[in-house]
């Protein structure tokens, strides 16, 4: 039972806040470790090929220098596959860092420059020559269809008879859209700190969404199990970035175990463009439909791009078997091996690009029946999901609809594109649908009563930027009935209980409802260890019988006599308990999901094509929310990323030397504040008891999802113009 202060479901404000502000967090490339030697990463300048020889005397010859590391002089490290397959693995051979002289991408890393300074360093990697055998190299996805095959993806089979149902259509569109290479660009570099022990062990500090699964891949490469612990308190942006071990980590380990010394490599920005990205997509939605809007029939066949090495996979065309009420279906999803480096997800991977080109696709299906938008996704709603064929846990999605639409104003939207101005401005409105999907992965947290009643509670999660320190602190304070300053989480440190990678929205419903549960358990021994008095007010109570207030137990039939948790502690010592949770089987008979409708509203500059997007509501049912604030927070920064995907993000490449050109943040633009206007996030009312013990689905994914499309919408209603190739810029537009 929890207090009727308890601080879940409150805004709180964000309880690592005054570390960050003053400056007193620190990250991966901020821990200072005595004799520390820094290293520069030298990267291959061709896409494809090998290394013929490395000429490193230069380098080496430059005062400070201590090292520089080359496939020719490495530690040894695991010859076969295995070892580096962390738990985001695509499928295929993960690339292993200087393992021999074969180039598989431009800009994969072979050679580390260690020196006494981060200076000194690059300017040796810059003296070192390499002599390569190049290969011709194939990078461009538009080019190499005829190799592409099928992804190993778990693709739903298909329903029904989709080629005779768009035969029969009355209504009929074919339509492709295609996405660019976006890369993550978090605010923090990947880095990573390693201190090498007297004893031979390693302490290391990384930028990670998973510091047990860097722990588990270090230790398999380098065969040192039991020696290694990861440590990553504060993590300045990922992504998705941060869910597999990064080149810098493995290559500062090698450095390290080679000079016996503690190494720290970071990488440049320019280099954060050399590892994974967000991949380039082709996709092809076609769609029949009855004269009222009805579906009748849907295909989706989407094309990515992967490395020559692995077959990355993401959810891209699910979202299209389920999000609407269609009886006749068809997925597809094809791989193109490219010369590049492998894709690596990516906020709300697949759904961020499948949902794009549906919501488009859904919008023009709109203006071909003469349909409002909004009113022909109604007509069109669902209940089960259609892929698994199961009713949903929870879904509030209608709501989500009627409240958006109604704080927008979307009733007053005329149908006719063109036909909203303000000036010399054309006014556009555009919506979507967004959905994610309700995860939870097996999760344990460990939580200690220390004297005074101080709660400490624990777990090997992770914390980028999301609110994770916050979150697990209102939900062990509710679940103890402790104020929010008696409690104290503790992440990021391989050496904690067991928690999953932070990625996929999961991480409150996982590591959170193990939290609560560990809790749980504190409160049993609480209890116990009261009744060990014979005179005690507890005696013969079951847990159900009290209830923690204030930092208080007491017995709910005689709320006035307690006692302090802390009074029970100091009796009885400290008292610690740990809980693992593991998704329940009632969600077997389920469709867990997070839904959303996005509203947008654009300005287009008639005579100059620029576009900015003006207002955004966001109106989102992700079960029980447990901190609007940094809920709502990171359902603001999805939008933004959302409106950067439609109009600004692209990763341009030189198929000629099959190099990223604009590898810096001049060049690869993102939104800036003069881009955003205003946004407004609605968190629809949602109860789930069933997709696990808080009731709560995650927010980090879905804010992204279907914004593009509603910008490109918007676009269209504006200005009559379909663009379907994303980012939608000027030259596009006019």
């Amino acid at each position: 039972m929890k207090p009727a202060n308890s601080p879940f479901g409150q805004p709180i404000d964000r309880v690592d806040g005054p570390l960050k502000v003053t400056g007193q967090a620190r990250y991966a490339s901020e821990f200072h470790v005595p004799g520390l030697l820094y290293g520069s990463v030298v990267n291959s300048s061709i896409a494809r090929g090998r290394i013929v020889s490395i000429d490193a005397a230069a380098a080496e010859a430059v005062p400070g220098v201590a090292l520089v590391l080359t496939h020719q002089n490495r530690p040894p490290i695991a010859s076969y596959d295995k070892p580096y397959e962390d738990e985001d693995a695509a499928d295929g051979s993960p690339f292993r860092p200087l393992f021999n002289d074969r180039i598989l991408y431009s800009g994969q890393p072979i050679a580390l420059v260690v020196a006494e300074n981060l200076e000194l360093a690059r300017h040796a990697g810059s003296l070192v020559r390499v002599e390569y055998a190049s290969e011709p190299h194939r990078t461009d996805l538009l080019s190499e269809l005829e190799t592409m095959h099928k992804a190993p993806a778990e693709v739903p089979p298909p329903r029904g008879d989709v080629d005779g149902a768009l035969r029969g259509a009355m209504l009929k569109l074919d339509r492709e859209y295609s996405t660019p290479v976006e890369h993550h660009n978090p605010m923090e570099p990947h880095a990573s700190t390693v201190h090498y022990l007297p004893d031979g062990k390693l302490e290391i500090y990384d930028k990670t969404q998973g510091v047990q699964n860097c722990m588990r891949y270090l230790e398999g490469v380098f065969g040192m199990e039991g020696k290694i612990r990861i440590l990553s308190p504060f993590v300045g942006g990922a992504f998705g970035s941060g869910l597999r071990p990064q080149y810098q980590l493995p290559l500062a380990v090698m450095a390290a175990l080679k000079l016996k010394r503690s190494v720290r490599v970071t990488l440049k920005r320019q280099q954060m463009f050399t590892f994974g990205y967000r991949p380039r997509s082709i996709q092809r939605l076609s769609i029949g439909a009855a004269p009222n809007g009805q579906l009748e029939a849907l295909s989706h066949q989407v094309i990515g791009q992967t490395s020559t090495f692995e077959d990355f996979t993401e959810h891209e065309v699910e979202w299209s078997g389920m999000l609407y009420q269609c009886p006749n279906v068809k997925l597809d999803y094809q791989l193109v091996p490219l010369d590049v480096y492998t894709p690596l997800d990516m906020r709300a991977p697949g759904a961020t690009i499948g949902v794009y080109a549906l919501e488009c696709a859904m919008d023009e299906l709109a203006y071909a029946a003469a349909i409002d938008p909004l009113a022909l996704r109604l007509k069109n709603y669902t209940e089960r999901n259609g892929n698994e064929d199961k009713p949903y846990s929870s879904k509030e999605l209608r709501q989500c609809y009627e409240q958006g639409a109604e704080r927008f104003g979307w009733s007053r939207r005329s149908m006719e594109p063109r036909s909203m101005r303000d000036g010399h401005q054309l006014i556009g409105w555009g919506m979507a649908t967004g959905v994610w999907e309700a995860m939870q992965m097996p999760a344990s947290a460990k939580a200690c009563m220390e004297p005074g009643g101080w709660l400490v509670v624990s777990s090997a999660t992770a914390d980028i930027g999301t609110g994770t320190y916050t979150v697990m602190t209102q939900i062990a304070a509710a679940a103890m009935g402790l104020p929010l300053e008696q409690v104290e989480f503790r992440l990021g440190d391989s050496n904690l209980s067991k928690a999953p990678l932070e990625g996929g929205s999961a991480t409150v419903s996982s590591v959170g409802s193990a939290v609560q549960k560990a809790c749980e358990e504190l409160r049993q021994k609480l209890l116990d260890a009261a009744q060990q008095s014979p005179v005690s007010i507890f005696t013969g109570a079951k847990l159900d019988d009290v209830e923690f207030v204030d930092g208080h137990m007491r017995l709910k039939a005689a709320p006035e006599t307690s006692v302090e948790v802390g009074q029970i502690v100091a009796v009885s010592g400290v008292l610690e308990a740990e809980a693992s949770v593991e998704p329940g089987e009632k969600r077997n008979e389920y469709a867990t999901a997070t839904h959303s409708a996005v509203f947008v509203e654009v300005r287009v500059d008639e005579s100059l094509g620029t576009v900015k997007v003006s207002r955004v509501v966001s109106a989102v049912a992700a079960g029980r929310i447990v901190n609007p604030k940094t809920a709502g927070n990171q359902i603001v920064g999805g939008v933004v990323w959302g409106i950067g995907m439609a109009l600004h993000e692209e990763t341009m490449i030189d198929h000629t030397l099959g190099r990223y050109m604009n590898h810096n943040l001049a060049e690869y633009h993102v939104p800036v504040n003069a881009d955003i206007g205003e946004i407004e996030v609605i968190f629809v009312e949602e109860k789930d008891e069933i997709v696990n013990a808080l009731g709560s689905k995650g927010v980090g994914e879905i804010g992204i999802v279907g914004v593009a499309a509603a910008v490109a919408n918007a676009i269209y209603h504006a200005t009559g113009k379909r663009v379907r190739d994303l980012p939608i810029t000027m030259d596009k537009l006019l």
